[in-house]
Parts: C-alpha cells; sequence; structure tokens
C-alpha cells in the first residue's frame, strides 16, 4: 500500500527522509547527465503524432536513484555516418536502434532495426529491475517490456501500452484533493534543497552552469533559508509565503533540466518520464498532479502551466531563468 502523504510518528517521518534522501540522490543523477545535453550534431526527433499524441516509455536503470535522461530517450532512433572501413565489416555498429528494437542487416547488407524478441533480454539481476506497465502487468526488466511493446506496434492495445513506473506493480491509493494540494508543498522545498546540495558538491563545475551558481549562491547565503529537515505542511506553507522568492528559480531549473528532446518550452510524457516514474511508488499522487498540470488538456506543459501547478505567480514567470 502506498504511504500517506500525511504522515505521523518516528516511524512515519523515517519514511519521509528516506524518501526526501532518495529523491535528492535522483534528482542530482538527473541534473548531472543533463549537463551533457545533446550538441547540435545529434539529431533528435520525437515520434510523429497521429489522432493522439504517442507517448513514449522511460527505459529504467538498475534503481530508481541511478536514472540518467540519456537512458529515458528511447524515442530516438540516430543513424550516424560510420567510418567504411568498419561500416563494411558490421553495418549495425553505427546504426543505433530505439530500445525495443535491434540491428540487423538485410540481404544487401543494409542494417534496419527490428523488434527485439523477449526472450533474448536478461533476467533481472533483482526485484528493484521490475517495472510496471499501464495494462497493470509487472515486466521482469525494462527491456521485457519495450520488446514486449515493440511487438505490439499498430494495434491498439501497443498504442495504449506505455511504462507507468518503476517497480513491480502494486495497488496505488487513490489521490484526495486535500492530498493533491499538499503534494507542491515537498515538492517545492525539495527542489530547493536539491540545488543547495548541488551548488554544495559542484567542485569541478559539472552540475550547474556559472549563471546557475550565481543564482543558487543568493538562495545558500540568505539567512532566511528553511534548512533541509523534517517540517510540517504549516511550516512549508509558510516559508512559501514569507520566502516565496527563494522557489522562483528552482521550479524554473526543474523545468529546464526536463525540456531536453527538443528544448521548445514544453514538456511531453516522454519528458516527464525521468522525474514521474521513480516517484509514483513513494507518492501517489504524481501522477494526477502532472496531468492537471496540463490545464489545457493539449498532452504538454508549458512553462507557464509548470510554474502554476507550483503557485508562481504569473508576472513572475521568466524563460531567461530557464539557464
Amino acid at each position: 500500500m502506498m504511504y500517506s502523504l500525511v504522515r505521523s510518528g518516528n516511524k512515519n517521518n523515517l519514511i519521509r527522509t528516506l524518501k526526501m534522501r532518495v529523491w535528492i540522490v535522483f534528482v542530482l543523477c538527473l541534473a548531472g547527465h543533463a549537463m551533457a545535453a545533446p550538441t547540435e550534431e545529434e539529431v533528435i526527433v520525437e515520434e510523429p503524432v497521429t489522432e493522439e499524441p504517442v507517448v513514449e516509455e522511460i527505459e529504467v536503470g538498475a534503481n530508481p536513484v541511478q536514472v540518467e535522461v540519456g537512458e529515458f530517450d528511447e524515442a530516438i532512433e540516430i543513424v550516424e555516418d560510420a567510418v567504411e572501413d568498419v561500416a563494411a565489416e558490421n553495418p549495425c555498429l553505427n546504426h543505433h536502434c530505439k530500445k525495443g528494437k535491434v540491428c540487423e542487416v538485410d540481404e544487401s547488407n543494409t542494417p534496419m532495426c527490428v523488434c527485439q524478441d523477449p526472450t533474448t533480454c536478461p533476467a533481472a539481476e533483482g526485484v528493484f529491475e521490475h517495472v510496471c506497465g499501464t495494462d497493470n502487468k509487472t515486466y521482469d526488466t525494462s527491456c521485457h517490456f519495450f520488446a514486449t511493446k515493440c511487438t505490439l506496434e499498430g494495434t491498439k492495445k501497443g498504442h495504449k501500452l506505455h511504462l507507468d513506473y518503476i517497480g513491480a506493480c502494486k495497488m496505488i491509493e487513490p489521490c484526495m484533493d486535500s492530498e493533491l494540494k499538499e503534494f507542491p508543498l515537498r515538492m517545492r522545498d525539495w527542489l530547493k534543497n536539491v540545488l543547495v546540495t548541488l551548488y554544495e558538491r559542484d567542485e569541478d563545475n559539472n552540475l550547474l552552469t556559472e549563471k546557475q551558481k550565481l543564482r543558487v549562491k543568493k538562495i545558500y547565503e540568505n539567512e532566511k533559508r528553511l534548512q533541509a529537515g523534517e517540517h510540517s505542511l504549516d511550516l512549508l506553507a509558510h516559508d512559501f509565503e514569507k520566502n516565496y522568492n527563494m522557489y522562483i528559480f528552482p521550479v524554473h531549473w526543474q523545468f529546464g533540466q526536463l525540456d531536453q528532446h527538443p528544448v521548445d518550452g514544453y514538456l511531453t510524457h516522454t519528458e516527464l518520464s525521468p522525474l514521474r516514474a521513480p516517484l509514483i511508488p513513494m507518492e501517489h499522487c504524481t501522477t494526477r498532479f502532472f496531468e492537471e498540470c496540463d490545464a489545457d488538456s493539449d498532452k504538454y506543459i508549458a512553462l507557464e502551466e509548470w510554474a502554476a501547478c507550483f503557485g508562481i505567480k504569473e508576472q513572475d514567470v521568466d524563460n531567461d531563468l530557464i539557464i
């Protein structure tokens, strides 16, 4: 059974502490990889949308806190120019297929991507590799999931099958209206603390850019900053109201971390996956929160919609903060 968003007692406080640590470590991984975003030479294309947007899934790492952005890009299929002598030996060496597919050569030695046989996927090393699909079925590994999904391409079942979250399928409690209002309180605080942690650990300048560090430095050195720890929802709400300006940049920063493929000012289901999939088993309001962030229900979350979800005022939404 999922954890309740309202916790009490020492046991529940310990759970909240562990969840926050998992979240911070996960976003540290996310931020570190995002610094190495694709260059202009890389061609990154989202799959075309037909009658309704085709939502692609994520590739899952060994456990939720070791997931990197690049491992979520199963929708990317890139064919690079290979060195002629290497390509002649094995054209598949430089032909990259999306998750669920493998490269094979035809009679003319031309590489092509075909669906992977799920039985060829390596067995899971542990239960932490299990993933849950939207069909409420637990798959041994993400490899088994994507291979299965590929075999269903072109079918109604395949179109509706997506990776829901990391871990074996379980009962997810409904998210009540009162709980939904509490969700962004912790999320905002987490984002602020994650940025401060990145700032403290960024000795090699590979976690934050110089512009980002200048922004975070102001938060870090502010004596009024609420330190990381176990805080009541009332205190988090009070701090947001009193120190509102400290939360504006963290919310913008997270949007920029996710808006990668392509960088267009909108978040797709695929781009949200690195954040969403590891959170669902820990926070049962995750799915509803992100669904309601899409205020116009167009399957894309704009910066303005994202900011509104976290309580950022319309006049404080600034594209120049996506740095």
